[in-house]
């Protein structure tokens, strides 16, 4: 009582602690008690409890392989079981656009052929806005705090001066006669599957940032306004991107092994006991067979 007068006077520190923690917890052991419990008692009275936990965890586990099959084949709209999506993550930014001074190699040996056209460098704008740009909340107001790649207030502050790809290979490099097994490189996050292993030759981007000359944009009353141009006396910012190749189909995978895995234990096990009772009623057979005269 002392317990529920606390929270009534301070409230809780963490809303969200009740929805959707507490709340998605409740539902989904309901849903598990009516849904498995339910057939569970249904079968049991007409099987006995062993046989219908063998029939019921097969089927259960064996309609859940299904499912995830479905989820790991197809683009499912749904809100179903799924991994990180691809896309680009900022790892570094240089001021000016000297890529010697970058820590990490492949960006050090960049080169002209490397550089990407005028419609490809518009894409790269597209996508870098939303890491380099502070994202805004009602009013205007910061959503989160900036992390240190967001130092612009609009995505028309600055253009994409120049832009760079490199890397990028799978594992086998078609163009060596040889497996190239690239950069095995293990990652974990907070979200699952918490741990990332990939084969794959890391794949960089680099984006040459210029901000925008404001003075040029300002024009009489009517004159068309010209097109931005860099500010040339103001110093350029190199960002330098990685993709993550995500983990989409990974969750629906794993989820579809282990329940393909169950689903073989619980098949075995009625194989098992159907062979004991063939057994069994085998032996009774023969002890319950006449005995020859004279033997």
């Amino acid at each position: 009582m002392n317990l529920l007068l606390i929270f009534a006077n301070t409230g809780i520190k963490e809303p969200s602690i009740w929805y959707p923690t507490i709340l998605g917890v409740l539902v989904v052991l309901s849903a598990i008690g009516l849904f498995i419990g339910g057939t569970y008692l249904l079968v049991a009275t007409n099987t006995g409890a062993r046989l219908a936990f063998l029939i019921v965890g097969a089927a259960l586990s064996g309609m859940l392989m299904l499912l995830a099959t479905l989820w790991w084949t197809t683009a499912s709209p749904l809100n179903t079981l799924k991994g990180r999506i691809p896309g680009w993550n900022t790892t570094e930014s240089i001021a000016g656009d000297d890529f010697a001074r970058s820590n990490i190699e492949a960006i050090q040996t960049i080169g002209p052929e490397n550089r990407l056209d005028e419609a490809e460098t518009t894409n790269v704008k597209a996508a870098i806005d939303a890491l380099v740009v502070i994202p805004k909340g009602v009013g205007g107001v910061p959503a989160e705090l900036p992390n240190e790649f967001q130092t612009f207030e609009s995505s028309t502050d600055y253009l994409v001066a120049a832009a760079y790809t490199t890397g990028g290979r799978a594992w086998l490099d078609k163009t060596s006669p040889y497996l190239h097994l690239g950069d095995i490189k293990i990652t974990t996050n907070s979200s699952f599957p918490w741990i990332h292993v990939t084969a794959h030759v890391p794949s960089f981007a680099v984006a040459v940032l210029c901000p925008i000359d404001l003075e040029a944009q300002k024009v009489p009353f009517g004159d068309p306004i010209p097109p931005p141009k860099c500010d040339p006396d103001k110093q350029v910012t190199t960002i330098v991107l990685e993709k993550d190749l995500g983990s989409l189909r990974f969750p629906p995978f794993m989820v579809m092994v282990s329940s393909g895995i169950m689903f073989a234990l619980f098949l075995l096990g009625l194989h098992w006991r159907e062979r004991d009772l063939q057994e069994l009623a085998e032996q009774e057979a023969a002890d319950n067979s006449p005995t020859p005269a004279g033997v």
